[in-house]
């Protein structure tokens, strides 16, 4: 009888205590708003990212982006090429519309773009690096750029309008400036930190460190290394093969005696001019033996392609061991410091490079190396261990920052948020993507072409100058070497590229170009 009792007893204190609970709000801690670290490199191609590839080289601390987070394994630009990639990845619009279609344009930095509305919603923004949109930047608490394309050794940073040169490495300046900023933030608010390298960018001038490394690699050829561009003459006619390049800037044969000429010699000796005195002994004594051996062995032929191909790699790879370096550190930054589980970091290119594919460097092609681009993606948070094959673009990156801030997405901005495929939320998401290259006549001499890209086949248009279609089954043919256009049994497939290629120009109102028709 009294356990009776005493058990109505604690249900009515229990009951009162609910009552008296019954207006007063649940207190619940709410989550920070996400920071946002955007890690953008320039050219550098996902085949040189061990994540993705592992032939090349090895990037431990880029791979972990990738395996803490989410890798995207079909990622693209809409305009291979520096600044119109830049100017789409901070308006989420395509060129034909933000205005920067080609390099030499100036960007209108009044437009609207993810830093502005991350700015008006509470977050700190910066933007450190290599900026390459000819104004000012906008919308940023903290800018600190590289004039034009930056140099590698000594160079010129502009730090909110005040100009200066500082000594060191490029790639880590750009990390300790970077880290200063973080350090000293206003820590009550969210940030966005754009750390945008130079490097992997032309002429590839490796730090110190890393002088000799890859000295004893011998690197595959690409299996399309000698493409001999049958029915393709817009692929004929670049200017971008390895036989194209400068020995003294590209292949650093920099002789004292001056016997080695090329185009770009002038402006490759400005380059090591920058040296301090130890900089300069270190790379003398680094690049000697290759100069005599140049000099000396008389290379024709395949036998002098192929060690163009070696040279240019070795340079290429050891500066990207510099930007692995780079992200190590900050990503100890944020763990060191608890910022790792609630700050998104991203890791992309402006665009993608070709490593000796169809014999060429350089990029602005729609074939795959260029069109596509690397892109990594950690929040802990959020999502884990995550390997995504979706079709996306750098039209994405936009609303996907602003979404995770909580912010409105503008209605003019043309990509979709990542965040439903991050979270394995989306129910439906594009079956193609649209691109549209314009820099021509340019460097390089690739021309006009724009197209369409699905998950198997991809169509492309090179015109202005020139009338020519290109289709390509990328599941039997992925070194796009044999076009399909006009041969028999595609009929079908290219009029279903083609309404996919128009209803896409119509969707993002490119009308750029008019009366697109098949041949």
């Amino acid at each position: 009888m009294k356990q009776i009792i005493y058990t109505l007893i604690l249900c009515f204190l229990l009951l009162l205590s609910g009552i008296a609970c019954k207006d007063k709000p649940v207190e619940v801690k709410k989550q920070a708003k996400p920071n946002i670290v955007y890690i953008m490199t320039d050219d550098h191609g996902y085949q040189a990212i061990s994540s993705y590839n592992g032939e090349l080289n090895q990037t431990p601390n880029i791979d972990r982006i990738a395996t803490e987070g989410a890798k995207f394994t079909r990622s693209f630009v809409t305009n291979s090429i520096c600044s119109p990639s830049r100017a789409v990845m901070l308006t989420g619009k395509f060129s034909h519309l933000n205005g920067q279609q080609i390099n030499s344009q100036r960007f209108d930095g009044s437009q609207v773009t993810f830093p502005k509305i991350l700015q008006q919603t509470g977050y700190q923004t910066a933007m450190i690096g290599k900026w390459h949109l000819g104004s000012d930047p906008t919308g940023f608490d903290y800018w600190n750029i590289l004039p034009g394309q930056g140099d590698y050794y000594n160079p010129d940073f502009n730090e909110m309008g005040e100009k200066s040169r500082v000594e060191g490495y490029v790639t880590s300046l750009i990390t300790e400036f970077s880290l200063d900023w973080l350090k000293n933030r206003d820590t009550e608010k969210p940030f966005a930190l754009l750390m945008h390298h130079k490097a992997p960018h032309r002429c590839w001038m490796p730090d110190t460190t890393y002088l000799e490394k890859y000295n004893d690699v011998k690197f595959k050829l690409p299996e399309n290394f000698y493409d001999d561009y049958e029915g393709r003459t817009a692929a004929a006619s670049q200017k971008m093969h390895i036989k194209d390049f400068c020995p003294v800037n590209d292949l650093k044969m920099y002789d004292k005696e001056g016997e080695i000429d090329g185009p770009l010699r002038k402006y490759f000796e400005n380059q090591i001019n920058r040296m301090n005195p130890a900089q300069r002994a270190a790379w003398d004594k680094a690049y000697e033996k290759e100069i005599t051996y140049f000099k000396e062995a008389g290379l024709e032929g395949k036998e002098l392609m192929e060690w163009r191909y070696q040279r240019y790699l070795e340079d290429y790879l050891r500066c990207i061991a510099s930007v692995d370096d780079s992200v190590g550190e900050v990503l100890d930054y944020l763990e060191e410091n608890g910022l790792a589980e609630n700050t998104l970091v991203v890791y992309t290119s402006d665009q993608g490079f070709y490593l000796g594919e169809h014999g060429w460097f350089d990029k602005r092609f729609m074939y795959e190396e260029s069109f596509r681009t690397p892109l990594l993606m950690k929040l802990p948070s959020r999502f884990k261990n995550k390997t995504i094959p979706d079709l996306v673009q750098n039209i994405d990156y936009a609303p996907t920052f602003l979404e995770l801030a909580g912010a409105e997405i503008p209605i003019d901005m043309q990509g979709n948020s990542l965040l439903p495929l991050l979270e394995g939320e989306a129910a439906e998401w594009r079956d193609a993507v649209y691109y549209h290259y314009y820099e021509y006549p340019g460097p390089h001499s690739v021309k006009r072409h724009y197209g369409v890209r699905t998950d198997r086949y991809k169509l492309i248009h090179f015109y202005e100058d020139i009338d020519q279609w290109e289709l390509y089954d990328l599941k039997e043919d992925p070194t796009e070497v044999n076009n399909l256009y006009g041969k028999e049994g595609y009929e079908e497939v290219t009029q279903t590229m083609y309404t996919e290629l128009l209803k896409l120009q119509k969707q993002y109102k490119d009308t750029t170009v008019t009366n697109v028709k098949l041949n």
